[in-house]
């Protein structure tokens, strides 16, 4: 699948910092059921690589990608456990130059017109925009959308259930990230019914 298929795919992409290995089965039946197929692990946790293959076995209608990417090591790494797209906060040339060369399908962070128009010489027209309220959210989005109408954006960053459908609703904007379907503390409280229902309101949207 290329980047186009994932985007495609997706109308909200789950943010999901896993706390341990044990989670990862019964998060990824709870997220698949409530009828999403795209989600976004963190590099954050010591078994988020291991955790790619363990959700595709649980839930292998779910496309996974591994987000936090900040090196070409991380992008190896997230490819050699068979991670579908890889997503990086920000996006030096260096990151950048590595993402091509991995060939891997990739969303690269940006938070300004400057960064937008970096990552779209380096040959991408999809991107993340983080983090997207503190940035400006939907009026910098808005403000993009003119000089800017080849790139489309996956905006990520303090984006609520009930903020999702504005953005959703901008041309340049293709599917939005948020941590609210299944956040932190319902993970660890093994609340997978609350987190099916969060997903199943997103897949909706």
């Amino acid at each position: 699948m290329n980047i186009d298929d994932i985007l495609a795919a997706a109308s909200v992409i789950p943010v999901l910092e896993i706390p341990t290995i044990e989670s990862a089965a019964p998060l990824a039946k709870a997220l698949s059921a409530g009828g999403l197929r795209v989600v976004e692990l963190t590099l954050r946790t010591d078994c988020a690589l291991k955790a790619v293959s363990v959700m595709q076995d649980a839930a292998p209608d779910l496309i996974i990608g591994m987000g936090t990417i900040r090196t070409a090591d991380d992008i190896k790494a997230a490819c050699d456990v068979g991670s579908s797209f890889v997503v990086s906060p920000g996006a030096s040339l260096t990151l950048l130059d590595a993402l091509v060369a991995s060939g891997a399908p990739s969303l690269p962070g940006v938070a300004t017109a400057s960064e937008a128009m970096t990552a779209f010489d380096a040959g991408f027209v999809a991107m993340k925009f983080f983090p997207a309220e503190p940035a400006g959210g939907i009026s910098y989005l808005k403000s993009l959308a003119g000089p800017l109408p080849d790139i489309v954006f996956c905006p990520t960053g303090g984006i609520s259930a009930e903020k999702a459908p504005n953005y959703l609703v901008l041309p340049n904007v293709a599917c939005v990230g948020g941590s609210w379907i299944a956040p932190k503390a319902a993970i660890e409280a093994g609340d997978w019914a609350k987190i099916e229902a969060n997903a199943r309101n997103a897949a909706q949207l």
